[in-house]
């Protein structure tokens, strides 16, 4: 009989199975994909990298930086700030403190008045100076916040809206307010980037780790049941041998962990991307774009040349450009002449040419956000059973690692080993 038996190889499960590996625990993890990494995968398509839906990696989650050897990514960086398809043309919004000869020419596209400005700077400067827990106290909605902090303006209907809705995957502005400055706080500590690799580089790191502390990852390993055995657990794998362990972790997708657990389904936002092929870029710009003239315009919420920040996404003499929009869960997806048409009114490009690689449909891309913002939950869910995933902390990257790393604190506590910190 194992120690653990962690149920699914994604941020979540590796990070859990890295630190109790780590403590001499016989850890077995299953995986029913024939990779790791859950969300955050890549594949290559003719030559190209192609993550499954569009991804950015923030080195300033603490989490990550715990979990990870961010050197050893090689992670290229997208600019801090982004540009902004208007009726006049378009401007570009950078990091003022970053960048701040480019305040002048940001005050001058319209985009940005001093009371806008003045109104942004009440709304974000808190997350900067308090924890979470403080920014959750009375919380609403995104769209109530910015209400209450006076952002009105374009600063916010044609930047923060749409190029949130792609962060949030959803643009009712229903997330929680505390969430949504907590990312602005990463945003504005950190840099986003990608791996040269891809996302999969991240959990294919972790499970390195994972390996060399001792854990078995069995790949192809579809749990379908757990259940108690005496004085442990027990895991039936589909077209396998079942897998006995004094205690499981479950850490699974939304479907998976309804299966498994019982628990409700957590609710999830969708993201729909697309992926073109094209000889040369619609701009020399690595900033992501969105469309700022108001609703109703089109499907995509922000598009970006992927190869301006990281090369190795294409091969050479090509440039891969994504397009992201919104999947609404019972929606229509959108279709391929509205992106191409929507994406020729923000670049000003003939898009015509554009060989399109592959579109992901990623209906559970990101867990629901919604005020109030719930603390994060226990990883304990029952006897010898536990629950991990970003949908039990926060919908990020940051929230998945974090909370593999609470199941594997408590597991390790309830074995009586040594925690880590």
């Amino acid at each position: 009989m194992h120690d653990v038996i962690v149920i699914g190889a994604g941020l979540a499960g590796l990070r859990c199975a890295v630190l109790l590996a780590a403590r001499r625990l016989d850890v077995v993890v299953l995986e029913a994909g024939d990779a790791v990494g859950g969300r955050q995968r890549t594949d290559t398509v003719d030559g190209f990298r192609l993550d499954r839906g569009f991804q950015v990696l923030n080195p300033a989650y603490p989490a990550l930086r715990r979990s990870v050897d961010l050197g050893a990514l090689a992670l290229g960086s997208f600019p801090v700030g982004v540009r902004v398809r208007t009726t006049h043309g378009m401007a570009e919004l950078r990091h003022p403190v970053r960048h701040p000869l480019s305040v002048a020419t940001s005050l001058r596209s319209g985009l940005v008045s001093g009371r806008d400005a003045v109104a942004l700077a009440r709304w974000a400067t808190p997350a900067l100076l308090r924890p979470l827990s403080r920014l959750a106290r009375n919380d609403v909605t995104m769209r109530e916040g910015w209400d209450a902090a006076g952002l009105r303006g374009p600063l916010r209907t044609a930047v923060l809206e749409p190029f949130l809705a792609g962060v949030l995957a959803e643009s009712h502005g229903e997330t929680s307010n505390a969430f949504a400055r907590l990312l602005v706080r990463y945003f504005a500590l950190g840099r986003p980037g990608l791996p040269a690799q891809g996302i999969a580089a991240v959990p294919e790191q972790l499970a390195a780790h994972a390996r060399t502390a001792g854990a078995d990852i069995r790949l192809g390993a579809r749990a379908e049941r757990v259940s108690v055995l005496g004085q442990g657990m027990c895991v039936d794998v589909t077209d396998g041998d079942s897998v006995r362990a004094s205690r499981v972790v479950v850490a699974v997708d939304p479907d998976a962990v309804t299966d498994l657990t019982g628990l409700d389904r957590p609710a999830t936002n969708g993201l729909q991307t697309w992926w073109f092929a094209a000889a040369e870029p619609p701009t020399v710009s690595a900033l992501l774009t969105v469309d700022g003239r108001g609703r109703g315009r089109g499907p995509v919420v922000n598009t970006v040349v992927m190869t301006h920040t990281v090369p190795s996404y294409a091969p050479a003499g090509s440039h891969l450009i994504a397009a992201t929009c919104l999947l609404p869960r019972g929606g229509d997806p959108a279709e391929e002449n509205d992106v191409r048409r929507h994406l020729a009114e923000i670049w000003g490009a003939d898009v015509s040419a554009w060989e399109l690689i592959r579109r992901d449909d990623v209906v559970d891309a990101l867990p629901a956000q919604p005020a109030p913002l719930s603390a994060p939950r226990s990883p304990r869910y029952a006897e010898r059973l536990y629950v991990a995933g970003d949908h039990r902390d926060t919908a990020s990257i940051q929230g998945a690692l974090a909370s593999g790393e609470r199941a594997a604190r408590a597991v390790l506590t309830d074995e009586g080993r040594s925690s880590p910190r």
